[in-house]
C-alpha cells in the first residue's frame, strides 16, 4: 500500500513541476531505484547467514559486469576513449563493492528494517560530499525537507514506537553497514565528477568490472573454499536478483540520476527505501505493518514531494 500510495501521488506533481525532462527522468530513475534497493535488504536477510558477503558480491558483481557488458556491445555503445583513465572504474568499483560486502556482512545480525534505518543517513552523507566535491550547496527548503523524510523513515523504522526510539542502540551489523553507507554516499557526487561523457551503460559496466577485479583479487581464497552444491536453492534467487536487478540496473539508474540532479536529492530518495522494505516484509511473510506506522510513511511521502516541486534545481550537478 505505501509504495502503491507513493508513486502514484508522485507522478501529477512531476509533470507540474518546472523540472526539465532530464530532471524529471532522473527523479523517475531513483524511484525505481529505491524499489529495487528495497528488494536487496528483504531478500538478502534471508540468505546472509547462507554465503559468505564476499562471496555473494564477487559473484553478483561478476554477473551483473557480463551482464551489462553485453549489453553495451550489442548496442555498440562502447568506444576506445572510454577506455581512458581506467581507475576510474577501481574507484568507483572499490566504492560499491565495500557497501554490497558490508551490507551483507550487517544483515548477518540485524534486521532489514534497522539496516534501512542506517541507509537513511546516506543523503546527509552526500549532501556533505556534493559541497566538498561539487560546491553543491543545499538550500534551507530542500534542507526541511530531507529533515522531515529522515524523521518519517525513522517513524516507519521504529513502527510509531517512542519507546524503541529512546532505547536506540546500535548493534555491530548496524555500525559494520554504516560505513558501508558512507562509501554509496561518495558514489553519487563523484559520478559527475569523474564522468567524461560515457553513456551511463558504459559508466557503469566499468564499475562494475573494476569492482569484480578488484573482488576476485581480495576474495579469491573464499571463492575457492565455498561450498557452492550445499547452499540452498534460496541463495541462487536472491543472487539472480541482486546481480540483475540490484546491482547492474541500480547502478544503472544512479549513474544516470546522479547526472541530471544534485547528489543531495539523489540520495534523498532513500527515505522511500524503509517503506518499501516494509512492503517486501509483508509480501515475504513478516507481518502488516501497524497502521500508525503510515504516519511516518506519510511523512516520506510529503518530504519527497517537496524536493520534486523545486523548480529550481538550487546545485550546479542539475543538467
Amino acid at each position: 500500500m505505501p509504495c502503491v500510495i507513493f508513486t502514484s501521488t508522485i507522478c501529477d506533481p512531476l509533470k507540474r513541476s518546472k523540472l526539465s525532462q532530464g530532471q524529471r527522468q532522473g527523479h523517475l530513475a531513483m524511484l525505481a531505484f529505491s524499489i529495487l534497493v528495497a528488494g536487496s535488504f528483504a531478500f538478502g536477510g534471508r540468505v546472509a547467514n547462507d554465503i559468505a558477503p564476499v562471496v555473494l558480491t564477487t559473484l553478483r558483481f561478476t554477473i551483473g559486469a557480463i551482464f551489462l557488458s553485453s549489453i553495451v556491445i550489442i548496442q555498440g555503445s562502447f568506444k576506445r576513449e572510454h577506455a581512458k583513465a581506467a581507475w576510474r572504474y577501481f574507484l568507483m568499483g572499490f566504492l560499491m563493492a565495500l557497501y554490497f560486502v558490508l551490507m551483507f556482512e550487517g544483515l548477518k545480525t540485524a534486521s532489514p528494517v534497522s539496516m534501512a534505518a542506517v541507509f537513511t543517513l546516506t543523503p546527509f552523507i552526500a549532501a556533505g560530499f556534493g559541497w566538498i566535491l561539487l560546491r553543491q550547496v543545499t538550500n534551507h527548503r530542500i534542507a526541511g525537507a530531507l529533515l522531515i523524510g529522515a524523521i518519517g523513515a525513522l517513524w516507519v523504522i521504529f513502527q510509531g514506537d517512542l519507546a524503541r526510539v529512546l532505547a536506540l542502540d546500535i548493534g555491530r551489523g548496524e555500525a559494520i553497514f554504516f560505513i558501508g553507507v558512507a562509501a554509496h554516499a561518495l558514489y553519487a557526487p563523484l559520478v559527475p565528477r569523474l564522468n567524461r561523457g560515457e553513456p551511463p551503460a558504459v559508466f557503469t559496466a566499468g564499475m562494475l568490472i573494476g569492482g569484480s577485479v578488484l573482488l576476485w583479487i581480495y576474495a579469491w581464497p573464499e571463492m575457492c573454499h565455498a561450498d557452492y552444491a550445499a547452499m540452498p536453492a534460496a541463495v541462487w534467487w536472491v543472487l539472480a536478483y541482486v546481480s540483475l536487478a540490484a546491482t547492474s540496473t541500480t547502478f544503472f539508474l544512479l549513474q544516470y540520476a546522479s547526472l541530471r540532479i544534485p547528489a543531495a536529492k539523489v540520495m534523498a530518495y532513500t527515505y522511500f527505501t524503509p517503506s518499501v522494505v516494509l512492503m517486501w516484509e509483508m509480501v515475504l511473510g513478516a507481518g502488516t505493518p501497524k497502521s500508525i506506522v503510515l504516519i511516518g510513511v506519510l511523512l516520506c511521502v510529503c518530504a519527497l514531494i517537496a524536493l520534486l516541486m523545486q523548480g529550481r534545481e538550487g546545485q550546479s550537478g542539475g543538467k
